[in-house]
């Protein structure tokens, strides 16, 4: 009884599962985050507690950028 031989398996592509994404699928959910961001943080009421003032300025400047 001869012995029967398995073919080799193709081998899989090398490349995997390249998706290319338009710039606008990475820019529209991190100005989201930022309009969320700017509208749940008040920097007037940042002023008033005594949190990082690294974090109150950097709030301002989102605000200054939204606002034009």
């Amino acid at each position: 009884m001869p012995a029967t031989t398995h073919a080799k398996p193709h081998p899989a592509a090398t490349g995997g599962a390249r998706a290319r994404l338009p710039w606008w699928a990475v820019a529209l959910p991190a100005v989201a985050f930022v309009v969320l961001l700017a509208l749940l943080l008040n920097p007037a009421d940042a002023h008033a507690s005594a949190g990082d003032p690294h974090l109150v300025h950097l709030m301002e400047r989102a605000r200054e950028l939204l606002r034009r």
